[in-house]
């Protein structure tokens, strides 16, 4: 059936009319009802007497006559109406207060209930974590009980108590078939003695007022050095510069020779006499001393030392001196400025190299018509070096390969060797000879070496690299340089690296900074209970445990049989044993099961498992370990406080190491939080943003948690951050990421902190470092770069990514996607000033100048958590809840 629009509207309009007239119909009747009604009854109360009337009247009051009451009365009246009226206002008011007072005290009691549920629930997960922390303890327990591998510390030395006895009868026979088996005694050198050196009196021996300073200086710095003769393990004898055979003579009266002079090292040294028959040759004279020089015209392998050419300064900061490593392919593809041999019947010709070079559309350079250097003395065989250090240094700034003839002993192969690689130029040495430290440094992951018999195919082979291997001959070629060839000091301190290394000695352990403490022997600072601004989530994050430092030193003695090619070619610092390396490597994921390593929790106890048995267990490829905060501040005591009262009950924290940089001391009533953990305040000499990363001898394990005192971090974000550092030790992996950004107007690098989808910086005002790297950044890094730090009062944390960067070639390691992390209404920070960009834009550049190149990475990599936004079934639970 179908309705037409006018039609219902119709029938509504019907509708709504019938009910208007019943309504009226209804009024009609009932209103003249209820009238006649009241006129009734106000007919029948006239009629009563007065007294009858007020107590009856009860409805139409309205209507009574108040004229024919009297003035008392009426007045009477009114003030009772008002006391009435008062008393109801009273009742009112205090009816209305109590149900206000029942309304807060229901609020307030349900705020209690919420308040014990959430606390029911805090105490339910400390219960949780303490039974945790007992089975934690419990296993610990059994794990010492079944150890069966000593606790190690820093060797202890074991040291010679007696001069060398004096032998007789020993001819130059024996001398010149000397092995470290049968000429060395190897007694005075015993595996924890380590490793005393004794300077013999520089001025025995002819040498330049120069050299016997520098050397008397540099082996004082040694930390081998000994004063005691009867302790040493080896005595060094420095026998100038060009020291001819006949006056050795005198080697035999020396107080310590023994009769055979064991154990000695001939220390002579080439600056500026580079000629083979200056060199020193093995013969009685020199019995079975071992002769350390650049040359050796009669070597003897895995004795004898080569040496790098002294050409450095005595010692200091060299890298200033270095030059970039940009770009890749320089002006000259090949340069040589040099004397061309004079003897006949040499394997080389100049001309010929030339012919094989020059019919292509590269630039060579070849000159040899320059003078001979005054300062240098060449012979024949040599390819001596010609015209000023300065100009030489210009030519090979613009060459991609500096071409070093090899001629078997000869010193102009070091002087050559050291001078291409302080300008950046790879050495392509032609020929076969021994180079400095070849025992043990790799020179093939920094120069090109070609024999005689390929001249031909040179130019195919050099023209063939790409530019990522030149860089990297390049770079690496810088590392050596820098470590081994660049001062007076490396020379000395890697000639007896070496020979420590061959008798298998372990270096002695790298220098930390005391942590003085701010306070004066005998204060206790007050105390307080920790005051958490607001609640962390209700998760388990891992057990609370007693402090438990790193195992240190564990691989004093094995380190350089298992990773020594690292030490000396990857690392290049063989000079110093490190409590730990963020280099050590993982043992199988089945040994840990198999008694072959303590101290592992494997999640599930191997089994694996969602949230609660991840928080349970540390899991990972590594055993069980804590970290250490590093809070550095300044004339902040408040932000201190209540940073520190945020760590409360974080787990797997070892202790607080608050870098005091003020000048003033704290205040004598300022109440520290008692958060759990020991808080160390360490006294700073200077002010300083540098004291940020000193190793400091209170941190006591390889994670070190390096933040500003107005950071704010969540428990569960920092325990993540530890994580994922557990799996990429060698690396800065932290919370706020930046990036150097390409300056398209004015060249050079620009600081950006912009959102961006990569980044190559994770600031160390929140990121998790190896304490490794503390040591290398106070003790290794380039003084410039730390005095730029000072200078500006800013950029320590970019000095560290290009630190890190420079010696893993990774880039850091960003984790969850917080942006910022500062606390609110802290106090303002150096970030805030309006030239702090500018500096650091300045810094880049800088450093990259020191560097000679920019060793910063881009990465496009963020860590989150596993199950991140993944759905789980209901009676599971997520790594991380906020995560």
């Amino acid at each position: 059936m179908v309705f037409s629009k006018e039609l219902i509207c119709h029938w509504f309009a019907r509708v709504k009319l019938s009910r208007i007239v019943m309504l009226v119909t209804l009024a009609l009747v009932i209103v003249p009802l209820f009238t006649h009604y009241y006129i009734s009854n106000v007919e029948r109360d006239r009629d009563r007497p007065v007294s009858d009337v007020h107590r009856t009247r009860t409805k139409l009051e309205a209507y009574e006559d108040y004229s024919a009451l009297k003035a008392s009365d009426l007045k009477m009246r009114i003030q009772e109406m008002l006391r009435i009226k008062g008393s109801v206002s009273t009742e009112l008011r205090d009816l209305e207060a109590k149900r206000q007072r029942l309304q807060s005290e229901v609020v307030s009691f349900s705020h209690k209930i919420d308040q014990l549920k959430s606390e029911l629930m805090r105490q339910q997960a400390e219960l949780n974590r303490l039974k945790l922390s007992v089975e934690q303890a419990r296993v610990a327990q059994r794990e010492a009980l079944q150890q069966n591998t000593p606790e190690v510390a820093p060797p202890l030395g074991l040291v010679a108590n007696e001069l060398p006895s004096r032998l007789e009868g020993v001819g130059g026979a024996a001398s010149s078939s000397c092995t470290m088996a049968t000429c060395f005694d190897h007694s005075r050198c015993s595996l924890t003695s380590g490793f005393p050196v004794y300077l013999y009196d520089t001025s025995l021996f002819p040498a330049t007022q120069f050299l016997r300073t520098a050397v008397t200086q540099t082996v004082g710095y040694n930390p081998h050095f000994t004063s005691d003769p009867a302790k040493a393990c080896v005595y060094l004898v420095l026998v100038g510069e060009g020291e001819k055979r006949r006056n050795l003579s005198d080697l035999s009266a020396l107080p310590y020779w023994g009769g055979d002079g064991r154990n000695h090292i001939l220390l002579h040294l080439s600056r500026n006499d580079l000629t083979i028959e200056s060199s020193l040759v093995p013969s009685a004279d020199t019995s079975r001393a071992i002769i350390a020089q650049t040359s050796h015209p009669q070597f003897r392998p895995g004795f004898d030392i080569v040496l790098s050419v002294a050409m450095g300064p005595p010692g200091g900061d060299v890298w200033a001196e270095a030059a970039s490593m940009l770009p890749a392919r320089r002006r000259y593809l090949v340069s040589f400025q040099g004397v061309p041999p004079s003897k006949e019947g040499n394997l080389f010709n100049l001309t010929e190299l030339q012919s094989y070079l020059s019919p292509t559309s590269d630039e060579i350079l070849m000159d040899t018509g320059c003078e001979k250097s005054s300062e240098l003395v060449v012979s024949g065989w040599e390819w001596g070096l010609c015209g000023t250090d300065s100009s030489r240094a210009a030519i090979l700034r613009q060459s991609t390969f500096a071409l070093i003839p090899a001629v078997a002993g000869s010193p102009a192969v070091g002087a050559r060797l050291y001078e291409a690689l302080k300008a950046a130029a790879i050495p392509l040495i032609i020929g076969d000879t021994p180079l400095p430290y070849n025992e043990v440094v790799r020179w093939r992951s920094a120069s090109v070496s070609v024999m005689w018999a390929r001249i031909p195919e040179l130019h195919f082979l050099v023209r063939s690299i790409p530019d990522i291997d030149l860089l990297s001959l390049r770079r690496q070629g810088r590392l050596l340089w820098e470590s081994y060839c660049s001062s007076l000091q490396a020379v000395v301190d890697t000639t007896l690296a070496l020979l420590r290394d061959r008798l298998q000695l372990p270096p002695p352990p790298a220098p930390e900074t005391p942590a003085i403490s701010i306070f004066t022997d005998g204060f206790v600072p007050l105390k307080t209970e920790p005051v958490v601004a607001d609640a962390e989530p209700e998760e388990s994050l891992g057990p609370l445990e007693p402090p438990y430092p790193s195992p240190s030193y564990r691989r004093n003695f094995s380190l350089i049989l298992t990773q020594g090619f690292e030490v000396w070619n990857t690392w290049a610092d063989p000079f110093w044993l490190y409590p730990q390396l963020p280099f050590d490597p993982f043992l199988p994921s089945d040994a840990k099961f198999s008694g072959s390593g303590m101290g592992f929790r494997p999640i599930g106890g191997g089994a694996g498992g969602a949230g609660k048995e991840f928080c349970d267990s540390l899991g990972g490829n590594n055993p069980r370990e804590q970290f250490t905060i590093v809070m550095l501040t300044y004339e902040r005591e408040q932000v201190l406080m209540n940073s520190l009262s945020r760590l409360h009950g974080l787990p797997y924290l070892n202790k607080v190491v608050v870098v005091w940089n003020s000048p003033r001391p704290p205040l004598q009533d300022l109440r520290w939080p008692d958060i759990g953990v020991p808080v160390h305040v360490v006294k700073a000499n200077r002010n300083s943003l540098n004291n940020r990363f000193l190793p400091y001898e209170t941190i006591e394990t390889e994670a070190v948690l390096s933040v500003d005192d107005d950071a704010h971090l969540r428990h569960d974000e920092i325990i993540f951050g530890f994580r994922v550092w557990r799996e990429q030790r060698d690396r800065v992996v932290g919370f706020p990421g930046r990036f150097h950004a390409l300056d398209l107007n004015h060249g050079g690098w620009l600081y950006n902190s912009n959102y961006s989808c990569e980044l190559s910086m994770v600031l160390t005002g929140a990121a998790f470092i190896h304490k490794y790297y503390m040591y290398l950044y106070t003790h290794w890094l380039p003084q410039a770069i730390r005095d730029k730090v000072d200078e500006y009062m800013n950029c320590e944390d970019i000095a560290m990514n290009f630190l890190v960067s420079h010696i893993t070639r990774k880039p850091p390691v960003k984790v969850t996607s917080r942006w910022t992390f500062r606390c609110p209404g802290c106090p303002v920070s150096l970030s805030e000033d309006d030239t702090h960009f500018q500096e650091r834009h300045k810094c880049i550049n800088f450093f990259t100048q020191v560097f000679g190149y920019t060793p910063l990475l881009n990465t496009q990599f963020r860590a989150d958590s596993i199950l991140f936004k993944t759905r789980i079934p209901h009676d599971k639970q997520k790594c991380f809840k906020f995560i």
